[in-house]
């Protein structure tokens, strides 16, 4: 006969609250405790069935004689708001006594007028748009890895499951993995740099927080694409930069506008890679192009490499970091899409001259990286398994991609004009006008349980373009015919409501 295993009596997060006690007052102890617990379970402080705290434990954290807690107690079980079990102890009733006191009148008070930055105003007005926390069809960023990573990821996540001792660390993170960073930037990008340039951090986010934080002073003037990826235009913003929007088209950012935006800016944020959010490729002139922009006029270039590892059709062209020999490059990745976003690890490769002032801002953001998260990575980096499991996810990611694209052919061609994109876990999709407002379709989808997202708000200084941008990673067929069909009834709403219906003004597939 199996002996039941006696479960441990943990203390519940009531046995933190503090009583009210005012020992100035007249009115006895007892009473003051007795109401102040009252008060505690009738606003949900202190939870139904929620155990109280032992008359002895009680006395010591309350400083009050035992007595006085148990007749507190007992006038708590004696009007039905607590009761007592035999070797177990006191506990909140589930089902409280109707109240028949006379409610307290709320007292008037002007409201003082809250005010934030103009950049939080930005911000929040957008802040809906960029959530992708809710895993549906279409949202950026899903991943799922086979069963291979996955029991890789557990066995290595194993070994560094130590807890009895700690100590702080490195502002700029775990030696092993900048150094295992380093290898893998100098084979797969052309990166030139050593552990001690490279700072981890809180995925690509936080390294441009980091970037602005250490290089933009309030007023300065920063340059980004136009459109541009909305957590670096806010990231600079909130740090009181001034912005200005330099357009791209299919060869990404146009350095032949640069000449007359030159005056006292800063630096400039590109994603040459893989333009956010249009997706276009930096051409190799436009590459030496803006190298020379930045020597010329003593300015910084953010390249920020987010989704390099992913290109469908030959090698991916080398990084302006690579290309730079002037030292003017602030390098900017991530492992958010390549392995997991919750590991929440990226890294930021800078100028030597810089590290000193990198690394005196960096305490002041979180102190220093997560260890656990990065020795997990550093071992999955160093024992080659990276390599394999990337080619693995990119042959899983090439196929949602050509669903997705084949899809859209089928069921919204009439609506919707997409380029066939050659890196990346997102396309995006422009109106073939029979519809108008990418935020009303935004909304559409939203209320039919899938996530697109809309292009124009993302634009800086150029007019606004409608367009829906479509992440297909881990999107599998069963997902992509529904999810497509409830994007056709959102594009139908739209079109009937909005714009009216004009003839579609190209083919869908775009070379």
């Amino acid at each position: 006969m199996a002996v039941p295993r006696k479960v441990r009596r943990r203390e519940s997060p009531v046995h933190s609250f503090q009583p009210f006690i005012d020992r100035t007052k007249a009115s006895p102890v007892v009473r003051q405790l007795y109401l102040s617990l009252r008060k505690a379970i009738l606003t949900g402080q202190i939870p139904p069935a929620s155990r109280l705290p032992s008359t002895r434990l009680a006395s010591m954290e309350w400083e009050l004689s035992r007595g006085v807690v148990a007749e507190a107690y007992d006038i708590l079980i004696t009007e039905g708001y607590a009761h007592g079990v035999h070797g177990a102890g006191t506990f909140v009733a589930t089902s409280i006594p109707a109240q028949h006191e006379k409610p307290e009148k709320p007292r008037q008070q002007k409201q003082a007028e809250r005010t934030i930055s103009s950049a939080a105003r930005n911000a929040l007005a957008c802040a809906g748009s960029f959530d992708t926390s809710t895993q549906v069809p279409f949202v950026t960023g899903r991943v799922v890895h086979d069963e291979r990573t996955s029991a890789l990821l557990r066995r290595l996540s194993a070994r560094h499951l130590n807890f009895s001792r700690d100590h702080y660390r490195h502002v700029q993170g775990q030696e092993n993995l900048r150094e295992a960073i380093v290898a893998y930037l100098t084979a797969s990008r052309s990166v030139r740099c050593d552990a001690s340039q490279i700072f981890i951090t809180s995925g690509t986010q936080q390294a441009i927080d980091l970037v602005a934080r250490t290089l933009v002073t309030p007023g300065d003037r920063i340059l980004t694409e136009d459109p541009c990826y909305p957590g670096a235009r806010h990231a600079f913003a909130l740090n009181g930069a001034e912005l200005a929007g330099v357009e791209v088209d299919e060869n990404g950012l146009q350095t032949s506008l640069l000449p007359q935006l030159s005056d006292g800016v800063r630096a400039i944020y590109v994603t040459p890679s893989h333009q956010y959010p249009a997706g276009a490729a930096m051409s190799l002139p436009r590459r030496l192009a803006l190298l020379n922009w930045a020597r010329d006029n003593h300015s910084w270039i953010i390249e920020d490499d987010y989704d390099s590892e992913f290109r469908y059709n030959g090698r991916p062209l080398a990084s302006l970091q690579g290309l730079d020999e002037n030292d003017r490059v602030i390098y900017l990745g991530t492992f958010s899409k390549a392995l997991l976003p919750s590991f929440r690890v990226g890294y930021a490769v800078v100028p030597r001259d810089l590290v000193p002032a990198f690394a005196a801002v960096r305490p002041f953001l979180d102190r220093f990286p997560p260890p656990f998260q990065q020795s997990v990575l550093a071992d999955f980096l160093t024992e080659g398994y990276f390599s394999s499991h990337l080619r693995r996810l990119r042959e899983s990611y090439r196929k949602s991609r050509d669903l997705l694209v084949a899809t859209l052919q089928e069921q919204v061609a009439d609506h919707l004009t997409v380029t066939l994109p050659h890196q990346g876990i997102h396309l995006v999709g422009r109106s073939t006008g029979t519809w108008q407002g990418d935020h009303l379709v935004a909304s559409a989808c939203a209320a039919r349980g899938v996530k697109v997202m809309p292009v124009s708000p993302m634009h800086v200084s150029t007019k606004p373009r409608d367009g829906l941008l479509l992440g297909f990673s881990a999107l599998t067929s069963g997902e992509a015919e529904s999810a497509t069909a409830r994007l056709r009834a959102a594009l139908d709403e739209v079109a009937r409501t909005g714009a009216g219906s004009m003839q579609p003004l190209q083919k869908m597939i775009t070379p």
